[in-house]
C-alpha cells in the first residue's frame, strides 16, 4: 500500500499530511487558509487520492507559509509514498474547464524538478487569497516531490476559475502518473533504470 505519513516542523508552520495514493478521494483539511483547503479537496477528489492535511502556520503575518509549506509537505509525501517509482505509469496530463476557463497540466515523476507555471491571472485576489500564493504552492511541491510540472491557463476571465481548473487538472495529472502500469511489471519507466 502507498501509504505515507510525514511531519514538517519550521519556526512558521507545523504540517502534518497523511496520505494514501490508492484512496478514493477523502480529504481531511484543516490548513488554517479556506481557499487552500478547497484547492487540496480539488486534488483529494480528483486524484483518487485520501489526504489528511492539518497545518498550523503564522498566518496572522500573512498565508505565504502555510501555503508553501504545505505543498513542501506534500511533495515530501508523494516522494516516500512513491519510492523508486518501479511501475508507474510516470507521465500523466489533464485538460480541465470550468465555464470559460481551460488549464492543461502535465506531469513526469523524472527525479529532476522542474516548474513552468503560466498563468495570467485576471485579478490579484481571490476572496482573501492571494492568487501569487498558487504558484509558491506548486514550486515547493516540484522542488520537494522531485517532478517536472508544466502549468498552463490557456483561457479564462475569472480568477477562481483559473486556479480551480488548475488544481482539478493537477489532481487529474497526478492520477494518471502515479497510476501501477500492469504492462510494466514493476520495472522503473525509464531507459536508464532509476529515477
Amino acid at each position: 500500500m502507498r501509504q505515507v505519513d510525514v511531519t514538517r516542523n519550521t519556526s512558521e508552520t507545523q504540517i502534518q499530511i497523511a496520505l494514501n495514493l490508492d484512496g478514493t478521494g477523502k480529504a481531511e483539511l484543516a490548513s488554517g487558509v479556506p481557499f487552500l483547503d478547497h484547492m487540496l479537496d480539488q486534488i483529494a477528489r480528483h486524484g483518487m487520492i485520501d489526504l489528511k492535511v492539518i497545518a498550523k502556520g503564522d498566518t496572522h503575518i500573512d498565508d505565504h507559509h502555510t501555503v508553501e509549506d504545505v505543498g513542501i509537505t506534500l511533495g515530501q509525501a508523494i516522494a516516500k509514498a512513491v519510492g523508486d517509482k518501479a511501475g508507474i505509469t510516470r507521465y500523466g496530463y489533464s485538460y480541465v474547464p470550468l465555464d470559460e476557463t481551460l488549464s492543461r497540466v502535465v506531469i513526469d515523476f523524472s527525479g529532476r524538478p522542474g516548474l513552468e507555471f503560466h498563468v495570467p491571472f485576471t485579478r490579484a485576489r481571490v476572496g482573501d487569497f492571494d492568487v501569487d500564493l498558487s504558484i509558491e504552492f506548486f514550486r515547493g511541491f516540484v522542488n520537494h516531490a522531485g517532478v517536472t510540472l508544466h502549468i498552463d491557463n490557456l483561457r479564462g476571465v475569472n480568477a477562481h476559475h483559473q486556479i480551480e481548473t488548475v488544481f482539478k487538472a493537477f489532481g487529474r495529472a497526478l492520477r494518471m502518473a502515479l497510476t501501477p502500469d500492469s504492462r510494466a511489471a514493476g520495472q522503473v519507466p525509464s531507459t536508464k533504470g532509476s529515477l
